[in-house]
């Protein structure tokens, strides 16, 4: 029955969704109002109107509810994967289910990260630049700046290492992967 129900939900998205649906109705709006002289304007004329697109909407709403629920569930197990897949945090899988409250503390903390990173980049980039200035040029200085940057940087502070790409390959998915929403507490 979902499947079924799955699939006329599509269909109807799809048709209803086109030009030629979008001129139908534009027409149908048109003949209707061209026959409003003829019923003279009756009120039984502008019940056929007023029925007709009563229906019609209501019926709407739940293809296009039921479309935007699957597309929503669609996109955030996508999302979902890649974040698993990556060097993401994992704690930001699920976090759809989150309260308001919870997710604008989990914003606060990507942001300051961000302005952290953001501040070590410049400084990198400026200590970089009054090398190059100064005609010192070595790279073990440059690759030393660049291992402590990346030392101090939120990310590597706040993740613990995940296996590589090949290792996770090679293992059998669990379903146990999927974590729970993290929490977000405020300090």
């Amino acid at each position: 029955m979902d499947k079924l129900f799955a699939r006329f939900a599509n269909a109807t998205a799809k048709a209803t969704g086109s030009p030629v649906a979008f001129l139908l109705c534009v027409a149908s709006v048109l003949i209707w109002g061209v026959t409003g002289p003829l019923f003279k304007f009756s009120e039984t004329w502008q019940l056929v109107i007023n029925t007709a697109t009563t229906i019609v909407t209501f019926l709407m709403v739940f293809l296009i509810q039921n479309t935007q629920n699957r597309d929503g569930v669609a996109l955030q197990t996508k999302l979902d994967e890649l974040i698993r897949a990556s060097d993401a945090l994992d704690a930001f899988m699920g976090i759809e289910k989150l309260t308001d409250k919870e997710l604008e503390a989990l914003h606060a903390r990507c942001q300051r990260d961000a302005d952290r990173s953001a501040k070590i980049a410049a400084k990198a980039n400026a200590e970089r630049q009054s090398r190059r200035s100064s005609g010192g040029k070595g790279a073990d200085a440059m690759s030393a700046s660049s291992e402590a940057s990346q030392a101090t940087s939120p990310q590597a502070r706040s993740r613990p290492a995940k296996p590589s790409k090949a290792s996770r390959a090679s293992k059998a998915p669990k379903a146990s992967r999927v974590t729970k929403p993290a929490t977000v507490s405020r300090k």
